[in-house]
């Protein structure tokens, strides 16, 4: 279930690959990290997004687990149109 539940995100962000994205990801003792950039690519574990230039990295990555446990909220940013990235369980 779980390992099906990964490659479903997986496919999801394969449709969004090279556009806008906003990144909020947990960074422990109660802080929040914003991040935007693109996304750059889809591994099979992990996906890579390039930061906007006033970034300290360049890039960062994350897993799946990470969207499915929620420690990453991941929104395709579109002209008119916000898409959360999520696992729905059927």
């Amino acid at each position: 279930m779980a390992r099906n539940a990964l490659l479903d995100i997986k496919r999801s962000l394969d449709g969004h690959i090279g556009e806008r994205i906003l990144l909020k990801a947990n960074g422990g003792r109660r802080k929040t990290v914003e991040r935007s950039g693109i996304l750059e690519e889809t591994y099979p574990s992990v996906f890579v997004v390039k930061l906007d230039d006033d970034q300290l990295f360049e890039r960062v990555s994350y897993s799946y687990a990470d969207i499915l446990t929620e420690t990453v909220e991941l929104t395709v940013c579109r002209e008119n149109e916000h898409i959360r990235i999520t696992f729905v369980q059927q």
